[in-house]
């Protein structure tokens, strides 16, 4: 299936030091994936988006993100490279696709955007099309127009977006953006059960209004893993030896570059920790980076890890390698929601507690 990638930092990257010169860069990955096996869609050469925000805010530009995409493979557009080249920004989402559901075309090429929110996903809705109509008759006539495209990634955002109170508010609380995305999960696995649907749905999705980041590893089961999700944080990346090969680096306790991806970036094991499965991600205005175990019917408690989740099934989709095993980073056990709004020092990574609504 697909590869994300998302950048946060204090200050603006030359969206190539992500893009295109990494030795294993999201344009690599399209073709030389190392966390996917997909003899189906072994390349992800379907299309790919890349979406942005200014670094400073410009009245007569809007603070709606600006997003290229194109259907023609990302490791074979120069357009790309050469935006790359000459394009900053601090907050960076990027999506190349392998299709699973809905045709070959710009419109259904990730990132979305509605005003100033950005939206992407890697996975699937199990048997979409059972929930389909449901989803659709769920929304108000503003929203039900939106998507352009015919993908269960873009319908899922057109979900989001009725969870929250104004999808137009010039500006929305980590709270707001967490509590739209549990009611997102917990209402598509509502509709799962309710029609009978057995297998997992696969849902990392992320979504940001440019200036908070909220993220998903989510798989509809107790039994599985979801598909890879990873994250890196430190104060400079850069290149420190020729041939793209790029690392994290930690001057401070400072958090300068949180980066969310489905696949490491940096062969340095060191940079990157695994995203538990049935995990949020909630990066703030502030930079502090909380994790959140989602706790609802497919959530195993802490103290029963021993239990280990399988692989199968993510890397029969192409979501997972079978021989990666558990990495560091892994989440403790859920505690206090006195943190959950990112109170504390810049750079802080908190685990809390977040119960998904019933629906």
């Amino acid at each position: 299936m697909c590869r994300l990638l998302i950048y946060k930092g204090t200050s603006p990257i030359q969206l190539s030091h992500l893009l295109t010169r990494p030795s294993h860069s999201i344009i690599n990955q399209a073709f030389d994936s190392r966390l996917r096996l997909d003899l189906r869609r072994p390349i992800n050469g379907d299309g790919f988006g890349v979406g942005w925000y200014d670094s400073v805010e410009d009245e007569e530009l809007g603070s709606q993100p600006c997003i290229f995409n194109s259907i023609t493979p990302a490791w074979n557009n120069a357009n790309l490279t050469r935006l790359a080249e000459k394009i900053k920004s601090p907050l960076v989402f990027a999506h190349v696709r392998a299709t699973t559901a809905g045709s070959l075309s710009e419109d259904n090429c990730h990132p979305w955007h509605f005003d100033r929110l950005m939206f992407m996903h890697n996975g699937g809705i199990a048997d979409f099309l059972l929930l389909k109509k449901r989803l659709q008759f769920s929304l108000p006539d503003e929203l039900y127009n939106f998507p352009q495209g015919n993908t269960d990634s873009e319908w899922s955002f057109a979900l989001f977006l009725s969870m929250l109170k104004d999808p137009h508010a010039e500006k929305f609380t980590p709270t707001e953006l967490r509590e739209a995305m549990l009611a997102t999960i917990s209402t598509l696995n509502t509709w799962a059960r309710e029609a009978g649907i057995t297998e997992p749905s696969l849902l990392n999705f992320c979504v940001t209004d440019g200036h908070t980041v909220v993220a998903t590893r989510y798989v509809s089961s107790k039994k599985d893993e979801a598909a890879s999700l990873y994250y890196s944080s430190g104060t400079t990346f850069d290149e420190y030896a020729p041939g793209g090969h790029y690392r994290m680096s930690k001057c401070d306790k400072r958090e300068n570059i949180i980066m969310i991806a489905s696949e490491p970036l940096t062969f340095e094991q060191a940079d990157w920790m695994e995203i538990p499965t049935n995990t949020m991600i909630v990066v703030t205005p502030k930079m502090n980076l909380l994790q959140i175990p989602i706790i609802d019917e497919f959530h195993v408690p802490h103290s029963a890890q021993g239990n280990k989740r399988g692989v199968d099934f993510a890397a029969q989709k192409g979501l997972l390698s079978p021989s990666v095993g558990p990495r560091r980073g892994a989440a403790g056990p859920p505690i206090s929601m006195n943190k959950a709004n990112g109170v504390g020092p810049a750079g802080a990574t908190d685990t809390i507690q977040a119960e998904v609504p019933a629906h």
